[in-house]
């Protein structure tokens, strides 16, 4: 069973597939920052300094502190129950991003695995000039009107 599980864990596909994931894994973390520190804070600014990670509803007061609450951070340390909707937003952004980028990749990788064209194959039969009946192209005589054909 050791043996087996070693062959399965040794494929190339599985080695492949788990070095993806850790890229995969980075990636979306280099993202998430772009989104969350480089793309969100102009967009904010640009909608009237609301910082999109703090935009959130409070739908049950904390315990420990009563509301209104100036962040979420502050929200969550009160024990209040809140609905992150920028947390939301932002994570959208983030999937749109990957899944724009994932699609670049699979893009280039499809262009590159094109084949060319094959050329068209050569003809194997043509039309009797008498009856126009189609004939094997090395024919000297139509086997419909029994035409003598000229060499091609």
């Amino acid at each position: 069973m050791l043996k087996d599980f070693k062959e399965f864990a040794m494929r190339g596909s599985v080695v492949d597939m788990a070095i993806g994931i850790v890229i995969g894994a980075a990636f979306g973390t280099i993202v998430k920052s772009f989104v969350d520190d480089v793309l969100m804070p102009p967009i904010g600014l640009l909608l009237g300094n609301v910082d999109f990670s703090n935009l959130f509803i409070t739908l049950k007061e904390g315990s420990k502190a009563a509301g209104p609450y100036a962040s979420l951070p502050l929200a969550k340390a009160a024990g209040a129950v809140t609905l992150n909707l920028g947390v939301f937003i932002n994570t959208i952004i983030s999937f749109i991003i990957i899944a724009f980028a994932v699609f670049l990749v699979i893009k280039g990788i499809n262009r590159m695995k094109r084949e060319e064209e094959a050329p068209p194959a050569e003809p194997t039969t043509k039309d009797c000039p008498f009856c126009f009946t189609s004939i094997p192209i090395q024919a000297s005589r139509c086997p419909n009107c029994t035409s003598q054909l000229s060499a091609a």
